[in-house]
C-alpha cells in the first residue's frame, strides 16, 4: 500500500479541521439548547427552527427559575459539589503524593484496587447505602450525597494527583529541606504550587461529576433534592420550555467553573509541551 505524505502545512490544516469539527460536535447542541432557553415560549414550538434567533427573551428561563423547588435544589447542588470538591482534594492530594513519593510493596496493585472501585455499579450499591444512611441518621441530607459523590470521584483524584506529583522532581523538595523546611513545608511551599494545574483538572472533573450526578441524589434524598434529581422527578410532566431551560441551567455552572479555572489547565499544557 502506497503511503501518502502530506506537506507540513496540509497536516496542520487537517488537524485544525478535525479539532474544529470535534468542537462543533460538542458546542452546537449546547448552542441550540441555549437559544431555546432564551427564546419566547411560543417560538420554541415553531417549525422549522431558526438557527439564528430573531428574538431574545428571559421568559423561558424565568419560567424555569420560578418553578417550585428549582432555586432550593440549585443551592443544594452547589453545596454538595463544593463539599465533594473539598473532601476529594483533601483526601486525594495526600494519597496521590504518597503514591508518587513513597515506594512500597504492592503499590501498583493498590493503584488497580483504587481504580476498580469505579467498577461497582452504583445501582447495586444504592439500596445498601440508603439503608446504612438511614441507620446512621444521615438519610435525606446533603452530606450523605456529598459522601457518595466523593466515593465516585476520589479514585480519579488520587490517580491524577499521583501522576502530577510524579512529574515534579523530588530534588526540589530535597533542596527546600536542606534550606530549613521540613517535609510538610516542602510539600506545601514547593510541590503543591507546582501541581496546581493537575489539581485544577481533578477539581473540574470532581465538580462536574457531582453537579451532573443524579442517581445517588434520587436514591438518598426525598426533600433535599439536588438540581438534576429535582429536574428528573418532574421531567415527564414538564412542558418543553422547562426542559430546555433546565438543560441550559444545569450546563451553565459547569461551563463557568471551567472558564474560571482554565488558566491552570493552560499552564499544565505548557509544562507538558516543554
Amino acid at each position: 500500500m502506497k503511503r501518502i505524505n502530506l506537506a507540513p502545512g496540509a497536516s496542520r490544516a487537517l488537524v485544525y479541521l478535525l479539532a474544529t469539527l470535534m468542537a462543533l460536535w460538542v458546542l452546537f447542541p449546547i448552542y441550540l439548547v441555549g437559544v431555546a432557553a432564551f427564546s419566547p415560549r411560543q417560538v420554541i414550538y415553531e417549525w422549522p427552527k431558526a438557527i439564528v434567533p430573531r428574538t431574545w427573551s428571559l421568559e423561558t428561563m424565568l419560567f424555569f427559575l420560578n418553578s417550585h423547588g428549582v432555586l432550593a435544589s440549585t443551592r443544594n447542588s452547589v453545596l454538595v459539589a463544593l463539599i465533594t470538591l473539598a473532601i476529594s482534594l483533601v483526601l486525594g492530594a495526600p494519597a496521590g503524593y504518597a503514591l508518587a513519593r513513597f515506594p512500597f510493596r504492592g503499590r501498583d496493585t493498590f493503584r488497580i484496587l483504587v481504580l476498580s472501585t469505579r467498577a461497582f455499579p452504583i445501582v447495586i450499591l444504592s439500596i445498601p447505602l440508603a439503608v446504612s444512611f438511614i441507620q446512621w441518621g444521615m438519610y435525606d441530607s446533603l452530606l450523605s450525597v456529598a459522601l457518595m459523590h466523593t466515593a465516585l470521584a476520589l479514585p480519579f483524584t488520587i490517580l491524577v494527583t499521583s501522576s502530577v506529583f510524579a512529574g515534579v522532581p523530588y530534588d526540589l523538595e530535597e533542596a527546600a529541606m536542606t534550606l530549613g523546611c521540613n517535609r510538610l513545608q516542602a510539600f506545601l511551599r514547593v510541590a503543591l504550587p507546582l501541581t496546581l494545574p493537575g489539581l485544577a483538572a481533578a477539581a473540574i472533573f470532581t465538580f462536574v461529576l457531582s453537579w451532573n450526578e443524579v442517581f445517588a441524589a434520587v436514591i438518598l434524598t426525598l426533600r433535599n433534592r439536588t438540581l438534576p434529581a429535582q429536574v428528573l422527578t418532574v421531567l415527564n410532566e414538564s412542558p418543553i420550555p422547562f426542559r430546555f431551560a433546565g438543560g441550559f441551567f444545569m450546563l451553565a455552572p459547569a461551563l463557568v467553573f471551567i472558564f474560571i479555572i482554565r488558566r491552570y489547565l493552560f499552564n499544565l499544557w505548557g509544562r507538558v509541551v516543554k
